[in-house]
């Protein structure tokens, strides 16, 4: 399971957040929603390790391990993704390329043979056509010219090559028409299990219809000041954030 004790990161000097607690329990899908500016997107990249997101205080353990203590990449190899809100482009490197590099990497970490050749391009056709992607795609330079819904797309068919135990989902419905998100949410889904916990980052009620938490938090000042079931998501959607603000600055 993640646990996150008091955690407190700053951003060129600027505090954002200040002293958040949470715990995402083995199995379970927990959202955070916020207003805007209020962290959420810090503690995913925190986590993940992004330089320049600096660990001021506090703690965060995966599975009983030191998150913190360890380099992005082993953070990577231990399990952990990072769904980013704006998928970067790669220029001149085939999605292809690059998913398989990253998937032989982490096995290679964690002591495990590589994928030959044949059996990746069978588990990427799998996972391509369960996510409705023209395979040809995947030929192409990452993210190069591609729709944010293909950006997507892209982004979950990773996590399900990756086959990562910890997903960070930050604001993945960014950009999707409701076509895509049906797809999307349905590939995330798909990765649900016991031995998987998942943190989903957002704005909106509309993709918890699709990817449904056991717990909703309100992230709001940089810290955690409500936690709720499935419903406090559509209490969100319907009165705003205003009522939690009082207190985020408590």
């Amino acid at each position: 399971m993640l646990s996150i004790s008091k955690l407190s990161v700053s951003v060129s000097d600027k505090p954002i957040l200040k002293g958040l607690t949470l715990d995402i329990p083995a199995g379970q899908v927990h959202a955070i929603m916020g207003p805007n500016g209020a962290g959420k997107s810090t503690l995913g990249y925190a986590l993940a390790g992004r330089p320049s997101y600096e660990v001021t205080g506090g703690t965060a353990t995966w599975r009983g391990e030191d998150l913190l203590g360890l380099e992005p990449a082993e953070r990577a190899a231990r399990g952990l993704y990072l769904s980013f809100q704006y998928p970067v482009e790669i220029p001149g490197v085939p999605a292809l390329t690059f998913v398989r590099a990253a998937v032989n990497a982490q096995r290679k970490a964690r002591g495990e043979a590589e994928m030959t050749a044949p059996e990746f391009l069978k588990a990427a056709r799998a996972a391509a056509g369960a996510l409705k992607m023209d395979f040809d795609m995947l030929k192409r330079p990452l993210n190069v010219g591609f729709s944010g819904g293909e950006k997507k797309r892209m982004e979950v068919l990773q996590m399900a090559l990756l086959q990562p135990s910890m997903l960070i989902l930050d604001e993945t419905d960014s950009g999707l028409d409701i076509d895509a998100l049906k797809v999307v949410a349905d590939g995330v889904n798909a990765l649900r299990s016991p031995e998987r916990s998942m943190l989903v980052i957002t704005h909106y009620q509309r993709l918890l219809d699709y990817i449904k938490p056991d717990r909703v938090h309100v992230l709001a000042g940089g810290r955690i000041v409500a936690s709720g079931g499935p419903e406090l998501a559509l209490e969100l959607e319907a009165e705003g954030y205003d009522k939690f603000l009082p207190e985020a600055v408590a």
